[in-house]
């Protein structure tokens, strides 16, 4: 799957799936951006795609913050005059339950990245995506799909909201060329899963295959869901979960 002369954002890049996808895409031959949080994180990411492929562009940003978005897409036109793919990665879990009181605390958490960040990112890049027949590719959860734990019940209920607002958006930009998909992960061995079996109190993850998966393997299917490959396909969730739905 070439990505050669094809711009592409990776939100969340600093670790986990968005680091790898990042690699995976400058492998690929792609022009990428790398957005985070964590800027040393992000160098080391950015040092891993030079590796493979070319220097990305590096944005030190939180794709809550209003400002912070513009200037994600503005500097990305400003430095490749396009954008051909976003990938709307960046996400945060939070607790809360409606008998601990702390349920609109991790709900509003979750929204504001998970689901607000990702409508406006989305809406930023439109009209450049528009130009290219570009597409987007948003980063969701088997969470959003079903519920494990009601401690999680903000979080599910973010990633519920993307899953349907990706069917919506792409319903809207299909007649322009543009594709919109979900890629949902099930367990994934990155820092998240980890802060979860903690806060759940959970020794291990039981999926249908017996595994989690690694963030390589997520990588390779944002990119096939991002490639001419997939040029068909719009308004779908790919679920990659080992089977975790079916336990």
């Amino acid at each position: 799957m070439s990505f050669q002369n094809k711009v592409v954002i990776v939100t969340g890049a600093s670790a986990g799936i968005g680091a790898a996808t990042a690699v995976h895409f400058a492998k690929e031959g792609a022009s990428v951006v790398v957005v985070g949080r964590n800027e040393a994180r992000l160098q080391e990411v950015a040092a891993k795609c030079t590796a493979v492929g070319s220097a990305p562009l590096v944005v030190k940003a939180d794709v809550s913050n209003d400002d912070d978005a513009k200037r994600i897409i503005s500097e990305t036109i400003n430095k490749f005059g396009k954008l051909d793919v976003l990938v709307n990665n960046a996400g945060v879990i939070a607790y809360g339950t409606l008998l601990d009181g702390k349920i609109l605390e991790s709900f509003d958490k979750c929204v504001a990245v998970n689901l607000r960040a990702m409508i406006h990112t989305s809406m930023l890049a439109a009209n450049h995506l528009v130009k290219t027949k570009g597409n987007i590719v948003n980063i969701s959860s088997i969470l959003g799909q079903f519920h494990v734990s009601p401690f999680v019940n903000g979080y599910a209920s973010s990633k519920a909201g993307l899953n349907h607002f990706t069917r919506g958006g792409a319903k809207e930009l299909a007649e322009h060329g543009v594709r919109m998909n979900v890629v949902s992960p099930g367990p994934v061995d990155t820092a998240m899963l980890d802060d979860f079996g903690a806060s759940a109190g959970v020794q291990e993850v039981k999926t249908a295959l017996g595994r989690v998966s690694q963030a390589d393997e997520l990588a390779d299917l944002i990119l096939y869901v991002a490639s001419d490959k997939a040029k068909g396909v719009t308004g779908s969730v790919f679920v990659a979960d080992n089977g975790i739905s079916l336990v």
